[in-house]
């Protein structure tokens, strides 16, 4: 998956799973790493707020980001074979 395939997270759909292929450079990137969100990591939107709030889960937690902060963050549709060897590689 490279970053022309790739949308901003604001536009996925809630029960999607999403690789995160780019994340804004500065302020937004130190906030990003320290909520577990880097470039590579599969997430799944769990809820779509009024107002352009998403509502992630990554690693079993709920985080929810303003539309300000989604719109930088690009993303691209994962399958459930990419996540599962994702995962096998991490715990194998």
């Amino acid at each position: 998956m490279t970053e022309e395939t790739s949308v901003p997270l604001h536009t996925i759909s809630k029960g999607s799973r999403v690789l995160i292929v780019k994340v804004p450079e500065g302020k937004g990137k130190s906030q990003l790493i320290r909520l577990g969100i880097l470039k590579g990591e599969f997430i799944r939107c769990l809820e779509r707020l009024p107002g352009g709030t998403v509502v992630i889960e990554k690693n079993r937690r709920e985080i929810a980001i303003g539309m300000a902060l989604a719109k930088s963050i690009f993303v691209a549709y994962a399958n459930t074979e990419q996540i599962e060897g994702k995962v096998r590689k991490k715990y194998v």
